[in-house]
């Protein structure tokens, strides 16, 4: 029996210059397209009536582009799911996922320079849209976001066997690259505002949290969101820990300080975790709304 099927079009790759004089704006996607609906035939008995090509996908993201300036990527994917939901009525289903590349102007003395760009990163800016015959649903999100905390992070009181040879710590490096996804309440939100506002309430938790753990602080940054951001409704954080090895000098002759570290990328601990807002009490309802 053929089940959970879905075709699309991935790495679609688009840049937009859009020229206002001698000041250029440029953004910077990835967009990829699935579609979930009725094609079994297309399947089973190699019937292509309905399947719309990938080909035609890929020049749809460019045409929408061109009739435009493309804005936030929550956005253009609302568009773009909504343009292929309206023409293909076998289509239940489609999710556009977006990355943004974001660019940096250059700076010329004390001034920006007008045409002249840096790619940020390793950072992204993420975003997905899945638009079915009933609802939308919009998630924002960042990905391999580096941070690192020098104090106030220990591991300690965990179980030990014959197998374990972790010393405990009230006194560690945090270290990870943060990949964060977090879905709003219906469409009327402000997305650039709420994306910045999610990521600097995730770093200043970070930041100030005392954690006893990965899962300590992974909690408490999730709870801070939920907490100054109320166009979030869920947000799921995945924490790698990027692990940092004290070197032990005193073979070298030297102290041991807690300063000289080996950073490790491989083998690390993988911690996510996903927070939602408590549902409304029976009688109250939230703003907001999908289609």
């Amino acid at each position: 029996m053929l089940t959970d099927t879905s075709y699309g079009k991935s790495a679609v790759r688009l840049l937009q210059v859009v020229r206002r004089g001698d000041r250029h704006d440029v953004r910077d996607f990835s967009v990829a397209i699935r579609f979930e609906g009725q094609y079994d035939p297309s399947y089973i008995d190699g019937d292509n009536s309905q399947v719309l090509p990938t080909d035609t996908m890929k020049n749809t993201v460019y045409a929408l582009a061109a009739d435009a300036d493309v804005d936030e990527p929550e956005l253009f994917g609302l568009k773009l799911a909504r343009h292929f939901s309206a023409r293909n009525p076998q289509l239940q289903r489609v999710t556009i996922e977006l990355t943004d590349h974001a660019w940096e102007r250059i700076h010329v003395g004390d001034r920006e320079h007008g045409q002249a760009f840096t790619r940020r990163g390793p950072e992204l800016r993420t975003a997905e849209v899945v638009v079915d015959r009933s609802h939308a649903e919009i998630t924002a999100g960042v990905a391999d976001l580096l941070i690192l905390k020098t104090s106030h992070s220990a591991f300690s009181g965990f179980p030990r066997d014959e197998f374990t040879t972790l010393p405990e710590t009230r006194d560690r490096l945090l270290a990870t690259a943060l990949t964060a996804s977090w879905t709003y309440e219906g469409e009327s939100v402000a997305f650039a505002t709420a994306w910045r506002a999610v990521r600097r309430t995730l770093l200043e938790s970070f930041a100030t949290h005392d954690s006893e753990s990965v899962q300590h602080t992974l909690h408490a940054m999730g709870e801070a969101v939920l907490d100054s951001v109320p166009d979030v409704s869920s947000i799921r954080l995945v924490m790698p820990n990027r692990h940092h090895l004290p070197v032990n000098l005193t073979p070298l002759g030297r102290e041991n300080r807690n300063e000289i570290f080996v950073p490790t990328s491989e083998p690390y601990g993988l911690i996510e975790g996903t927070i939602r807002r408590p549902p409304p009490a029976p009688g109250l309802r939230r703003a907001g709304g999908g289609l």
